[in-house]
């Protein structure tokens, strides 16, 4: 979802209006403890990793799931990440098969996910989890679910975007939070910060590990023009990556997070990019969105999630995933 103004806004307005909200955002995030407190969670026979947040809105969750969900796999694990399939229609259980499946059935993020290891899209995590089971799944990666309280968990991750932390620190509808930040880290075994930036974690004293989004230039993006469009949490991180690998870009087209492309809007961009001699290029979330035809001349650039200290990772796993084969080096 796209933030609206007056969630960081100074004016008075907005401050008044975040004040006006604070008691439905009391009872939001005690709705999450009291749930959390009568949830009666299936126990898995495959462990299970849960990564989730503590805000809405992208904070790099799923690339930290895949890899997460790919060191389990150098140590010999069967390995599927669970995701309810955010934007798809499927409600599943059901496997993932990238090369037949829409994201408009199964959602953009699992397509991605499917490209490096089994991906099972259920609306009932609970039944994805049996799914898993059934599939002889050793290890279940939750990509996201925090908040979600119907499977027991051997390991909750928080992932929280180093640079902009919580926001304003205020839950919904008042703030981006899904719940208090000392409620939902107090389930949390480990932090893990996507970026720069050292977020305010109060008084936890768990490990908080560091990662960072690495994009990948397949296309030689140094001196080239483009146009860029996004629609995902924050476009603005995207454009960025682009110039920070040099492309020079003439335009850019930021979407809501999860958007659905009409075919004007395709038209009207491979047109822009046309009438300027220039890429056009996008995420590979909104890539996997577009059809097979609204493709063709589109680029997209893939990124990936990557430990700042992989040996702190694997020291976590440990915990819950003893390895039964030496990890494969990166």
């Amino acid at each position: 979802m796209r933030e609206p103004d007056f969630w960081s806004s100074a004016s008075g307005g907005a401050r008044v209006l975040r004040t006006v909200l604070s008691p439905a955002a009391w009872v939001y995030g005690k709705s999450v403890a009291w749930k959390a407190g009568r949830a009666k969670p299936f126990r898995a026979r495959a462990k299970v990793i849960c990564v989730g947040n503590l805000t809405v809105g992208g904070t790099g969750k799923t690339p930290v799931s895949i890899a997460i969900a790919q060191a389990l796999a150098k140590r010999g694990l069967n390995v599927a990440i669970l995701t309810r399939g955010y934007g798809g229609r499927a409600k599943g259980p059901l496997a993932v098969d990238r090369e037949k499946d829409l994201a408009n059935e199964v959602g953009d993020e699992p397509l991605i996910a499917a490209a490096s290891v089994p991906v099972i899209v259920a609306h009932d995590r609970a039944a994805g989890a049996e799914f898993g089971d059934s599939h002889g799944a050793d290890v279940i990666v939750m990509d996201d679910g925090h908040q979600n309280f119907s499977i027991a968990k051997d390991l909750s991750l928080v992932v929280v975007d180093a640079q902009t932390g919580f926001g304003n620190g205020r839950v919904l509808p008042a703030g981006p939070l899904r719940e208090p930040v000392p409620q939902g880290l107090a389930r949390a075994d480990a932090v893990i910060m996507v970026g720069d930036g050292t977020p305010d974690l109060g008084s936890y004293k768990c490990p908080a590990l560091r990662a960072h989004i690495v994009a990948h230039d397949k296309i030689g993006l140094n001196g080239k023009p483009a146009v860029a469009f996004a629609g995902i949490g924050r476009p603005e991180k995207f454009f960025n990556s682009l110039r920070e690998l040099g492309a020079d870009i003439l335009e850019t087209v930021a979407a809501a997070d999860h958007h659905i492309y009409s075919a004007s809007e395709i038209a009207r961009l491979k047109a822009k990019a046309r009438g300027s001699d220039a890429l056009l290029i996008t995420t590979e979330k909104d890539f996997v969105r577009l059809t097979p035809a609204e493709r063709d001349g589109i680029d997209y650039l893939p990124v990936q999630a990557a430990f700042d200290e992989p040996a702190a990772l694997e020291q976590l796993l440990d915990r819950v995933c003893p390895r039964t084969v030496p990890p494969t080096p990166a």
